[in-house]
C-alpha cells in the first residue's frame, strides 16, 4: 500500500512554517523530541520511544564457526524489519529501499566503528565463536527511524549478557544463568546517529525531523558520533550540495545531542541494574502504565485501627455537652408546665394552698362548736359516706318545725370553702 501524498496546501504550509522557524509540534529548530528508554525482562531487550516513533530491539547469540578470513573474531549481524503495523507504506515480507538503507547505515554505525570487541567473542580459534544478532523492529513510524534504531541497538547491546563458556579438552560447555552469571559484551564506546533535514537547498536546517517534515525536505545528513566527539560515520542523501561550514555546524550540534543521549542511556542502564539487584519492578511490561477496566472491582482502602479507641475518647472530650431542654415557665394563672424536676405552677403556689386549707379547717370547726354550744343543732349521721344529713331545729313563732337538709363535703381546699359561701 502506497503512502498518501501530501497536498500542495500542506506542503506550502509546512515550508512556510519552517521559514518562520516554527514546527508543527512546537519545537525549536535544534530540539529533539521526548526520548524514553525501557528494558525488557530478559537481557538484551530494549524499547525506545522518540516522540511517536517506537522501535524495539532484541539481541541474541549462538555458537557458530568463524569466517575463514577472521578466525579469531566473532560475528555481528543486524536486521531491521519494517512491519505494516508501523506504517501502511511498509509491506510484509519484502525489503524496501528504506529498510536496505537503514540496515547499511546501522552496520556502518555500529560494526565498522569497532565499538564492540569482536575478538572477545572467540571461544576456540578457527572453530567456535559467538555470533551476535541484533533484530530491530519498528512499531510505529513518525519520522527519524535511523536515530531511534541506533539508540535502541546500542542500548540493547549494552544491556545484553552472553552465557559463560567452559572448555575441557575438546568439549565446550555452555553454562546456564543459574549455574554461572552471564557475561556482558566488551563495548568501547557508544556511537549514536543524529539526523539533520535540509530545506530549500540547504537554506534551512532542522534536527530530528518528523514524518511530515521528511516528506517535504530536500536532503538528509546523518552523522554517527560518540561522546568523545569522534565521528564514526557520516552519510548524505537527497542530492543537495552542502558547504563545509554547514557540515561543521551540524557536527557541533551532533556532539551536544550525543552527549545528552549517552547520559540518558547510562542512567537507564544503572536504574535497571539497581532494580534487578533490589528485586523491584523491571522489564518492559512493568514500565507500561496499567490501564484496566475496574468497573466491577473496587480497591480496598487501608484503614489504620491501632489508635481508634484513643481517637474516639479524644473526640468525646472535645465535644461539648448539649444543654438540657426545659419547658418554658408560664407565669399566667391557670397555665402550668409538665416535666420532671420542674416547678409545678398552676397559678397558685402549693404553700398558699396549704395555708388556705388550714384556715378553712379552723373556721369550720369554730362554727360547729358554736352551734353545738347553743343546742339547736343536732347532727344525725347514719353512715360514713361523704354526704351527711344534718337536721337543724329552731323554735318558730307558729310552733312548727322546719327541716333543712344540707350536704357538707369533706373535701378540703378552695372547693369546699366556695360551697359553704353559696349556702
Amino acid at each position: 500500500m502506497k503512502e498518501t501524498p501530501l497536498s500542495n496546501c500542506e506542503r506550502d504550509f509546512l515550508l512556510k512554517a519552517i521559514q518562520e522557524k516554527k514546527r508543527l509540534d512546537g519545537r525549536q529548530t535544534y530540539d529533539y523530541r521526548k526520548l524514553k528508554i525501557m528494558f525488557g525482562t530478559d537481557f538484551g531487550c530494549c524499547f525506545v520511544e522518540l516522540g511517536k516513533t517506537r522501535v524495539m530491539a532484541q539481541v541474541s547469540c549462538e555458537l557458530v564457526a568463524p569466517k575463514e578470513s577472521r578466525p579469531n573474531e566473532g560475528i555481528m549481524f543486524f536486521n531491521i524489519e519494517l512491519s505494516p503495523m508501523a506504517s501502511p507504506a511498509f509491506e510484509q515480507g519484502r525489503q524496501s529501499e528504506l529498510s536496505v538503507k537503514l540496515n547499511r547505515q546501522l552496520e556502518r554505525c555500529l560494526r565498522n566503528s569497532k565499538c564492540i570487541d569482536l575478538e572477545s567473542l572467540c571461544v576456540v580459534s578457527g572453530e567456535k565463536v559467538w555470533q551476535i544478532r541484533v533484530d530491530v523492529h519498528t512499531l510505529n513510524h513518525d519520522g527519524n527511524l535511523m536515530d531511534a534504531a541506533s539508540i535502541t541497538a546500542i542500548a540493547a547491546l549494552c544491556h545484553f549478557r552472553r552465557p559463560d563458556v567452559g572448555i575441557q579438552g575438546d568439549e565446550i560447555t555452555v553454562y546456564s544463568p543459574n549455574e554461572r552469571d552471564p557475561i556482558p559484551l566488551s563495548i568501547y564506546h557508544m556511537p549514536i546517529s543524529v539526523s539533520f533535514a535540509f530545506f530549500q537547498q540547504g537554506t534551512y536546517l532542522l534536527v530530528d525531523p518528523c514524518e511530515r517534515e521528511e516528506r517535504v525536505m530536500d536532503g538528509l545528513l546523518m552523522i554517527a558520533m560518540n561522546k568523545h566527539r569522534e565521528i564514526c560515520s557520516i552519510q548524505s542523501s537527497g542530492g543537495i550540495m552542502l558547504l563545509k561550514e554547514q557540515v561543521m555546524r551540524c557536527s557541533k550540534i551532533a556532539s551536544v545531542k550525543v552527549s545528552e543521549i549517552t547520559k540518558l542511556i547510562t542512567k537507564a542502564l544503572e536504574n535497571d541494574k539497581t532494580a534487578r539487584k533490589a528485586g523491584g519492578k523491571c522489564g518492559f511490561a512493568e514500565s507500561m502504565p496499567q490501564e484496566r477496566i475496574t468497573a466491577l472491582k473496587m480497591e480496598e482502602t487501608p484503614v489504620e485501627m491501632t489508635d481508634a479507641t484513643e481517637q474516639a475518647n479524644d473526640i468525646d472530650r472535645m465535644v461539648e455537652v448539649p444543654p438540657q431542654i426545659q419547658s418554658p415557665v408560664v407565669p399566667i394563672p391557670g397555665m402550668g408546665q409538665v416535666g420532671q424536676g420542674l416547678q409545678n405552677n398552676w397559678g397558685i403556689e402549693e404553700d398558699d394552698l396549704d395555708e388556705e386549707d388550714s384556715d378553712n379547717k379552723e373556721t369550720t370547726m369554730e362554727v360547729e362548736e358554736k352551734r353545738q354550744a347553743e343546742g339547736d343543732v343536732v347532727e344525725l349521721s347514719d353512715s360514713d359516706s361523704e354526704e351527711d344529713e344534718v337536721v337543724i331545729l329552731q323554735p318558730e313563732a307558729t310552733g312548727g318545725v322546719q327541716k333543712n337538709t344540707s350536704t357538707s363535703s369533706h373535701l378540703k381546699g378552695p372547693a369546699a370553702s366556695k360551697k359553704r359561701h353559696r349556702k
